[in-house]
């Protein structure tokens, strides 16, 4: 005779009709102590007289559950987090699991599997990371080949500790405050670029995003322009203690470096308050934004294939897109504070480079290694006294100008020989145009050698040379 196997819950009830049966006793009381109704308690009665014990026994027992997902997905699933996504956060994973692979599990199903195999995501707590390294030390002491003993000391060199950032109150007007940085890593095809990001203190939403080969003015000039052409002008940036937003000496070898004359100069001229801070916890809201995207970018640009710089940046402008509508808050229009947008001309005019230069002897201005004559919007040269002050102004699209005696000129490279002789080339008749005219800006107030000058004398550093702010 087979031998029946019941739950103590099953037995229970199995010894009350057993013995409500043999002793023909009361189904009132069989139905108080079992919790049912005296239905249920006819029904297991018939049970039990045609099928005994086993009738006891609950038809699920041994059966998997509909929503049970095939031993081959875990596999599958295991086998790529472990080989291809072992940098990326569950949720994240899960994400591409169901885009990528038409596999739709949840991040707290697959956290389970993981751990099981005493894999952990890069964003698992402290405290699961110390219950995980214990029980890892104790199964190392009992492994019984060479084989378990590797893959458990790979599994105890992947459990990174991570600091935590301290959490502060949002701001409550969207503008109100945008928080800068740059994130140094290898991001795409084994290049080390570093990716400036830009967030909104009070909605989370990522304003702007740009990679550079290094955290300069160039990438936080891109920032600026993108957060200006989008949203407008914000009431004040955040950022760390850099020379792109603080203080370089005077004796800078360029004038790109002495940056507290560019960037701060900018931000003057909008109305646009730069705060720093040299405390990352201070401005943990672009430091979590650095986590995160360090996380989820590198994947999501392997996958897209992106090889180049270019192609990157062109890949943030639809990412960004889709990062804001998963995570940003949405935005009231009633707390917008941004300023009206600015067009275009006016933002590439503001976002410049000025530097000071002194007309040399051959009436020439040398930048960037290169000698340039000021030249009127009918490419007529004009030739000025040597040691005459000049402002080089370089606008954001490239472009080069002159503020010379606070009118404007353009700036046009002296080479070093003529590209074909009058003489011995022949000359294409049919190429030879009538001189254009060419476009000059209008002397604007940031352009003007007086401007540019008293803001540089109002600094702190340049009051006292040598002196730190």
């Amino acid at each position: 005779m087979r031998k029946v196997h019941l739950t103590m819950k099953e037995n229970n009830k199995y010894v009350i009709i057993k013995k409500l049966v043999e002793t023909d006793g009361n189904k009132k009381s069989a139905a108080v102590k079992l919790r049912c109704s005296d239905r249920t308690i006819n029904r297991l009665i018939v049970n039990y007289k045609t099928e005994g014990k086993d009738s006891f026994v609950h038809g699920n027992r041994n059966r998997k559950p509909a929503t049970t997902i095939d031993q081959t997905i875990k596999e599958k699933v295991i086998h790529l987090y472990r080989e291809k996504f072992l940098d990326t956060n569950l949720r994240h994973f899960c994400e591409i699991l169901e885009k990528h692979y038409s596999i739709k599990v949840s991040d707290t199903t697959v956290n389970a599997w993981l751990k099981a195999e005493f894999i952990l995501s890069p964003k698992a707590h402290r405290s699961t990371k110390k219950r995980t390294k214990k029980a890892l030390k104790e199964l190392k002491k009992t492994a019984t080949s060479k084989k378990e003993e590797t893959m458990i000391a790979i599994a105890l060199d992947t459990i990174l500790s991570t600091d935590p950032h301290p959490r502060r109150p949002r701001f409550a007007y969207f503008g109100e405050q945008a928080q800068l940085d740059a994130s140094s890593k290898v991001w795409f095809a084994d290049i080390l670029t570093h990716l400036h990001l830009a967030i909104d203190d009070a909605t989370g939403r990522v304003l702007a995003a740009y990679f550079d080969y290094q955290e300069t003015l160039n990438g936080y000039y891109h920032l600026f322009y993108q957060i200006l052409i989008n949203y407008g002008i914000p009431h004040s940036f955040y950022t760390d203690k850099r020379t792109v937003f603080e203080y370089k000496k005077i004796n800078a070898p360029s004038d790109q470096d002495d940056t507290f004359t560019q960037f701060s100069y900018a931000c003057h001229q909008l109305g646009v308050a730069v705060v720093t801070t040299s405390i990352p916890q201070a401005k943990g809201r672009i430091e979590r934004l650095n986590q995160t995207f360090q996380s989820r970018l590198p994947v999501e640009l392997r996958l897209a294939g992106i090889s180049t710089i270019e192609e990157a940046n062109q890949f943030l402008k639809s990412y960004v897109k889709e990062y804001n509508q998963q995570f940003a808050l949405p935005i009231d229009s009633t707390k917008n504070v941004f300023e009206k947008q600015l067009t275009e001309q006016k933002i590439i005019q503001t976002l410049s480079v000025l530097s000071i230069r002194t007309i040399d002897q051959g009436h020439c201005i040398k930048y960037k290694n290169k000698f340039f004559i000021p030249h009127t919007d009918k490419m007529i040269p004009m030739h000025f006294k040597k040691g005459i002050e000049a402002l080089v102004i370089e606008s954001f699209n490239g472009e080069l100008y002159v503020t010379v005696l606070e009118h404007i000129y353009l700036l046009v490279e002296v080479k070093e020989r003529f590209d074909k002789s009058k003489e011995f080339d022949l000359i294409d008749e049919e190429k030879i145009t009538k001189v254009k005219k060419n476009y000059i800006p209008p002397m604007s107030h940031p352009w003007k050698s007086s401007s540019y000058n008293n803001y540089l004398n109002k600094q702190k550093h340049r009051q006292n040379v040598g002196a730190n702010v």
